[in-house]
């Protein structure tokens, strides 16, 4: 028996066999394990929608068998290539319609709404009404209705799911905004309140009550002004009737609401002598509101103030605020200040202790006994935080405000003529004529004279009180 030439190479030479066919098994591998790779990093959709797109699959495919038969029936497409190309018009339409719809779903959705299907959800009905035709036409009305029922309607609405039931899951309160829904919801809507049952938190004991309360005020309303007839009889049993079912004679609440209603009813022709105010006169414009400044001031007076000033009434306004929210206030204001500038008018200090800074009780200050001083002030200061590097406390310090005279130097070497010098100097006339009314100033004065400290004080004292 003939061998096939491939074979007998392969004998002939089994290491390069061996090596073509361990590197098309690797081949092979890598590109099986690429591919479940590939398969495996899908984000898949739930499981309802593919369940719901594989029956939508197998319901078009059930519309296509009709269409093939109806062409060929009744559209006269006897050759089977153009069958082919054509019977499939109205299934590949409703799922390109169906594939937009939910693109237009997805894209218009947001937290509150679901989003809106457009033309596209439109056409989906359509196109499966359309397609109904073909299936009572081929089939009949028994076996039309089966085809068209499994056939286009299960498709469409398949469709319908697939598409739409993602954005349903993820969002299961929003809302849908198509033209068939808002119907639908008003509808719905307005039967319920019809019906009374549109006031929700009630249970069906107390919506009979309600129901029953308001036939005994119209029964009641209707026997005040027709008390006599031959339905006087039949009103007064069912007005007894309604008001024991409202249970007012033991509820408190219940029989409240039945005589507040009754009375509304009896009394509503005075509403057309009722006194009102007109609504066209002597109602005042409302103005622009200013915005939020602190203690009424509008922002065109804060612009006009003084930034300091601005700084402690955006603070009165909020005190709670640090510096740095106050001068973010004061910016927002049209009043650009900066949170140093807060602080010095605030006195808060500085935010952030320089490095290496510890407070150092100064000396004792000796203070000579002929120097005398004049009268001290001092005040409690608020206690606030100091910046220590070894402690974090915090202290109270005493601020004193003084002001001492700066006495002279006691090693300064007092000339000897200045020691007994008679009152008035004589020094005064001789600088009086030397200088005139220019009056020179301490250090020239004794540097020119030869004089100490004190003395030329005086002299300048002198010629600045006479000039």
């Amino acid at each position: 028996m003939p061998t096939h030439p491939l074979i007998t190479w392969a004998v002939d030479h089994p290491w390069p066999t061996a090596s073509i066919t361990a590197a098309s098994v690797a081949i092979l591998g890598g590109t099986l394990w690429g591919i479940a790779r590939m398969v495996r990093s899908w984000t898949w959709p739930p499981l309802p929608v593919l369940v719901a797109g594989a029956g939508a699959l197998v319901c078009t495919a059930y519309s296509g068998d009709t269409s093939w038969r109806f062409a060929g029936e009744r559209l006269g497409m006897a050759d089977s290539t153009e069958r082919a190309l054509m019977f499939g018009a109205g299934e590949l339409a409703l799922l390109a319609c169906a594939v937009m719809a939910r693109a237009n779903k997805a894209a218009t959705a947001t937290k509150a709404a679901a989003g809106s299907a457009g033309v596209p959800g439109v056409l989906v009905w359509v196109i499966t009404g359309v397609q109904v035709i073909p299936c009572y036409a081929t089939s009949g009305i028994v076996g039309g209705t089966v085809r068209a029922v499994i056939g286009p309607v299960l498709a469409g609405l398949l469709w319908h799911l697939a598409m739409g039931l993602e954005i349903r899951v993820a969002r299961p309160d929003s809302l849908s905004t198509g033209l068939p829904a808002i119907i639908g919801r008003e509808l719905r809507e307005r039967l319920l309140s019809y019906l009374g049952l549109a006031t929700r938190d009630r249970t069906a004991e107390q919506i009979t009550r309600d129901r029953a309360t308001a036939r005994a005020v119209r029964l009641a309303a209707v026997l005040e002004l027709r008390p006599s007839g031959w339905l006087s009889g039949y009103r007064r049993r069912s007005l007894a009737a309604a008001v024991a079912r409202s249970g007012a004679g033991t509820n408190g609440e219940q029989r409240h609401r039945l005589l507040q209603l009754l009375a509304a009813r009896r009394t509503s022709g005075q509403l057309a002598t009722v006194p009102l105010a007109s609504p066209w006169a002597g109602t005042p414009v409302p103005e622009m509101p200013y915005p939020r400044t602190p203690l009424g001031v509008t922002g065109a007076q804060l612009r006009t103030m003084d930034p300091l000033a601005v700084v402690h009434l955006v603070r009165d306004a909020h005190p709670e605020d640090t510096p740095a929210e106050v001068a973010a206030l004061c910016t927002e204001y049209g009043v650009p200040v900066s949170e140093t500038q807060v602080r010095v008018a605030l006195r808060a200090g500085n935010s952030v202790a320089p490095a290496l800074t510890r407070l150092v009780p100064d000396p004792p200050e000796v203070v000579p006994a002929d120097v005398r001083l004049l009268p001290v002030t001092c005040h409690q200061a608020a206690p606030r935080p100091t910046p220590v590097l070894a402690a974090a406390g915090t202290r109270t310090r005493t601020v004193v405000h003084a002001e001492v005279p700066v006495p002279e130097d006691p090693d300064e070497d007092v000339p000897e003529g200045d020691r007994d010098v008679p009152d008035p100097d004589p020094l005064i006339e001789q600088v009086r004529v030397d200088h005139g009314t220019q009056v020179p100033g301490i250090k020239p004065l004794r540097r020119q004279y030869g004089i100490g400290q004190a003395r030329a004080q005086r002299i300048r004292d002198a010629l600045g009180g006479t000039a």
